[in-house]
């Protein structure tokens, strides 16, 4: 393991080598190949580097010799087909990943779903048979989000790959290109939420790198609001907490303000974002910042109130207070979380994903306190709201430790469900 740290380094030292010697920005380097700054910078750090496709877009881009990083020299070896051996490690890494966070049976659906994030022609028009009006079009879109909120990620990961060539296809083609744009950037959007869900980072610096892509090209301010939230949570998964914050106060503060004049989808977004601000500032452990987004988000919360699963944007003072308890356990305080989530358990919560989230971070909050037996119970009815939800990575690793807590199995069923969930203690 430590080799292959070690490898990794020196390729993002190579990137980073051949990049200052031509005296070019990352940002610069990563419009050439299509991606945002944050994937070269990965690069370099050493993340990512198994990702095949990228180094030989990068070498090309960057005029290093394939051997440099790792690569078969293409021209040294006329057998070596590069989309062939691109797409056997592509498959083997997502059908890896497919295995530990998603039920069995989907590894192939998967592979799909990040193959239709890969640049590349779409499909013809003839070939699909689908109607590209943008009416049609976005009603998928609206269809595609309604999945994410009901937590049916397996039929959203089987829905998303034909969502988005269909897309592509039509901002190749159409004379509204800047709505496409932003129904593309939309889909992209909610692809990088699906990842991160499976705790696939990698591809979801990929998807959230196409979304911001799109929504500049749409110049729609809510869309790109959306696609920077998505980027900032992708920024805490990957634990750049200070990034994630600074990213979110900037774009917000040329979003924020004039709220009885905007548009209930506007503030929605903008509430959103400052949800995600609420989440990135208590990852550092920031109360300060924490304090400052929540209040915003409530200022927000009081002229929109969007809380169904069809609508394309769930914000409410609701979701505002979910987020103030998810940040009250990330702090550790878990006596207040549990009496913050109290009045919530009462309140009727329309969004299964919001339901679902109320009661898993509740289990967290017991399991704080050691209190396993609630926390169990906490559990099961999070999975009554939103079963497959229950089944992200997340979760089961919250589920092994509360089992691996306890020692002398007082609680049987516990071990079961770790058990079912595929992640004994």
């Amino acid at each position: 393991m430590a080799d292959a740290h070690g490898e990794a380094r020196r390729i993002g030292e190579e990137i980073r080598r051949a990049r200052v010697l031509q005296r070019r920005s990352q940002k610069d380097v990563a419009a050439a190949l299509g991606y945002h700054q944050s994937k070269v910078s990965r690069l370099e750090s050493g993340r990512g580097t198994e990702d095949i496709r990228v180094l030989r877009a990068v070498a090309q881009e960057l005029s290093i010799p394939t051997d440099q990083l790792g690569l078969a020299p293409i021209q040294d070896d006329p057998a070596i087909d590069p989309e062939a051996d691109d797409m056997h490690r592509r498959t083997f890494l997502t059908a890896s990943i497919a295995a530990l966070a998603t039920p069995a049976g989907s590894a192939a659906a998967h592979v799909d779903f990040v193959q239709a994030l890969l640049p590349g022609p779409g499909q013809g028009p003839t070939e699909t048979g689908r109607a590209l009006d943008t009416l049609v079009l976005h009603d998928r879109v609206g269809a595609a989000l309604s999945l994410f909120h009901t937590c049916n990620y397996t039929e959203l990961e089987r829905t998303l790959p034909d969502l988005i060539a269909d897309l592509r296809l039509a901002s190749s083609g159409t004379t509204d290109r800047d709505t496409v744009s932003g129904l593309l950037a939309t889909a992209y959007q909610t692809a990088t939420s699906l990842l991160l869900k499976q705790h696939d980072q990698g591809n979801a610096w990929l998807a959230v790198g196409r979304a911001m892509a799109e929504a500049e090209r749409s110049g729609d301010p809510v869309v790109l609001a959306s696609s920077v939230r998505v980027q900032a949570h992708v920024l805490v998964r990957e634990r750049h907490t200070n990034e994630a914050v600074t990213l979110v106060r900037h774009t917000a503060d040329q979003l924020t303000g004039s709220y009885d004049r905007r548009s209930p989808k506007y503030l929605a977004a903008v509430g959103l974002l400052l949800l995600r601000g609420v989440t990135a500032a208590s990852s550092r452990g920031d109360r300060a910042a924490t304090k400052e987004f929540l209040t915003e988000a409530k200022e927000v919360s009081r002229y929109v109130t969007l809380d169904r699963p069809d609508a394309w944007a769930t914000f409410s003072p609701t979701n505002v207070a979910l987020h103030e308890l998810s940040a009250l356990v990330a702090f550790g305080d878990a006596g207040l979380a549990l009496q913050a989530a109290r009045p919530l358990m009462r309140r009727h919560i329309p969004v299964p994903e919001r339901r679902a989230a109320l009661w898993v971070e509740a289990a967290r909050a017991y399991s704080q306190q050691g209190r396993l037996a609630d926390g169990y119970q906490a559990l099961r009815i999070a999975e009554t709201c939103a079963a497959q939800d229950i089944r992200r990575p997340d979760v089961r690793h919250l589920v092994a430790d509360m089992a691996a807590r306890d020692r002398r199995r007082t609680l049987p069923e516990l071990h079961h469900f770790s058990r079912q969930l595929g992640v004994p203690a």
